[in-house]
C-alpha cells in the first residue's frame, strides 16, 4: 500500500504544462453543466462549486458550456460568453486562482442540438439541413445547413468569446468538439452529409473545426492555453470509431492545439459510451413535456445495458496516445489512485474527472496527503439529473446544491 510520502511523490502531483500555462498537478475537473447560470450569467453558487475545486487540490477546474452567442445555447438560462457576463465570471476566475488553480472556459455552440428556438436563422444551424432527429425532444424537427458566410460568423464568434474569456481572467479556453455539438456535428459523419469541402471525407470533416481552432490560437494562444475535447469514439453504428479519433487528434495536433481532453459519446445516440454505464429510471427526469418524455423513455428501451467498470475509455485512449504526442487529458472512468496512476503511467498527461469532484472535491488533497486511495463517487449518475433542480448539480451522497445562492449573479 502506498504511503502518505508515496503519493506526494506521484506524478499526479507534478507541474504540467500546457501551452502558455503550467498547472500545479495533473489533476482537471472536467466541465460538466452545474445549472448554476440565470439569464446567461454565472451565479454565485457557480462560484462556490469551482472554488470548492480549487481548494480540493485541482491543478485547474473548467466552466462548462459557455455559449459563444445566443443560438448557441442548449438550454434557457445557460451561460453566455458576451461583455455582460465578463465581470461575473471575473468574480468566479478570481476566486479559483486565490486557491491556487487555473480556470477554463469551455466555449461550445450546440448547432441543432438545442432546446431553444432560434433567434438569428430559420431552423437551428448544423452542418447539414434536414430532418432534425435532436428535434424529437425540442418539437424542432428541421435543421439548417450551415452557409460559408454562417461558418464565418460562428468563427468570428469562437474568437470573440475566446477573447472574453482572456479578459474575464481566465488561463485556458476549451473549444468543445465532442458529444454532438456543433463543431461535432461537421465532425461526425452521423451529421454531416456535405458535399462540398467541408464533407464527405474525414479531412473535410475537420476543416470548419480546424478553421476555428486555428482562429482561435491566433487570437489568444499565447496568453491562455487553447485545448480541444472531442468523442475519440462515438459509440454507435456509422458513427467514427477510436481508429477516426486517432485522425482527429493527428489533425488537432497539425493545427496547434496545447492539449485534448479525450472524451466519448454522443448525447443522442451513445450516452452509455459517454458515461460509462446506462442511466438507471431514477435518473430519468421528468420535464413535464409528454411527448418528450416519452421519446426519452422509449430511447431508454433501446439502450443495451451497460455496467460501469473503471477506467472505460482507455482501449480508446491507447490508440490516440499512439498516434500524437502533444499532451493529452484522458477522461473516463477513473476514480482511484490504481487508476490516476495506471493513466499516468500509460504516458496520459492528465486525469479529468466530472462525477468524482462532484462527489468529493477535496479528493485531490485527500490524495496527496494520503487520506483516501478510492472516491465515494459510485457513478450513479444521479447528478446529472440534479442539474436540473433549484440548487444546481450536486452529489447524492452529500448536501444538495443551495438554491438561495443559485437565484445571486454571481457579481451581484
Amino acid at each position: 500500500m502506498s504511503t502518505s510520502a508515496d503519493v506526494h511523490r506521484s506524478a499526479l502531483f507534478t507541474p504540467l504544462t500546457i501551452g502558455p500555462l503550467t498547472l500545479r498537478n495533473r489533476i482537471i475537473k472536467a466541465a460538466t453543466n452545474e445549472g448554476s447560470s440565470r439569464d446567461g450569467l454565472p451565479t454565485k453558487n457557480l462560484v462556490r462549486i469551482h472554488e470548492a475545486v480549487a481548494a480540493g487540490g485541482a491543478g485547474m477546474t473548467t466552466v462548462a458550456y459557455c455559449a459563444v452567442n445566443e443560438d448557441g445555447r442548449t438550454l434557457p438560462g445557460q451561460l453566455l460568453l458576451n461583455e455582460a457576463c465578463v465581470p461575473h465570471l471575473r468574480v468566479l476566475t478570481e476566486t479559483v486562482q486565490a486557491q491556487g488553480a487555473a480556470a477554463s472556459a469551455q466555449i461550445t455552440h450546440g448547432g441543432c442540438f438545442t432546446f431553444l428556438p432560434p433567434q438569428h436563422s430559420r431552423f437551428p444551424l448544423s452542418s447539414s439541413g434536414g430532418f432534425n432527429k435532436v428535434g424529437i425532444l425540442s418539437g424542432m424537427l428541421r435543421k439548417q445547413a450551415m452557409s460559408q458566410a454562417d461558418m464565418r460568423q460562428v468563427a468570428d464568434d469562437f474568437v470573440r468569446a475566446a477573447r472574453l474569456a482572456r479578459e474575464a481572467g481566465f488561463n485556458a479556453v476549451e473549444l468543445h468538439m465532442g458529444h454532438g455539438y456543433l463543431l461535432s456535428q461537421f465532425i461526425s459523419p452521423l451529421y454531416n452529409k456535405r458535399g462540398d469541402d467541408y464533407g464527405r471525407t474525414l479531412e473535410n470533416r475537420l476543416r470548419f473545426p480546424a478553421e476555428v481552432l486555428g482562429r482561435v490560437l491566433d487570437a489568444v494562444g499565447k496568453e491562455l492555453a487553447v485545448v480541444c475535447k472531442f468523442s475519440i469514439t462515438e459509440g454507435v453504428r456509422r458513427g467514427h470509431n477510436a481508429e477516426h479519433g486517432a485522425q482527429i487528434a493527428a489533425r488537432l495536433e497539425r493545427e496547434g492545439a496545447h492539449m485534448l481532453v479525450l472524451s466519448a459519446g454522443m448525447n443522442v445516440e451513445s450516452m452509455p459510451t459517454m458515461f460509462g454505464n446506462t442511466f438507471s429510471k431514477e435518473n430519468r427526469v421528468d420535464t413535464g413535456k409528454p411527448l418528450v418524455t416519452a421519446a426519452v423513455f422509449l430511447k431508454s428501451l433501446m439502450e443495451p445495458k451497460v455496467d460501469f467498470r473503471e477506467l472505460y475509455l482507455l482501449e480508446h485512449a491507447r490508440k490516440v496516445r499512439q498516434a500524437v504526442g502533444l499532451p493529452l487529458a484522458y477522461i473516463g472512468g477513473a476514480k482511484s489512485l490504481a487508476g490516476l496512476e495506471q493513466v499516468l503511467g500509460e504516458g496520459f498527461d492528465a486525469v479529468a474527472m466530472g462525477r468524482v469532484l462532484i462527489a468529493e472535491p477535496d479528493y485531490p488533497n485527500k490524495l496527496q496527503q494520503g487520506l483516501s486511495r478510492d472516491s465515494i463517487c459510485t457513478a450513479c449518475n444521479r447528478c446529472v439529473v440534479t442539474m436540473y433542480s433549484p440548487g444546481g448539480t450536486s452529489c447524492v451522497l452529500g448536501a444538495p446544491g443551495d438554491a438561495q445562492l443559485n437565484s445571486q449573479y454571481a457579481a451581484g
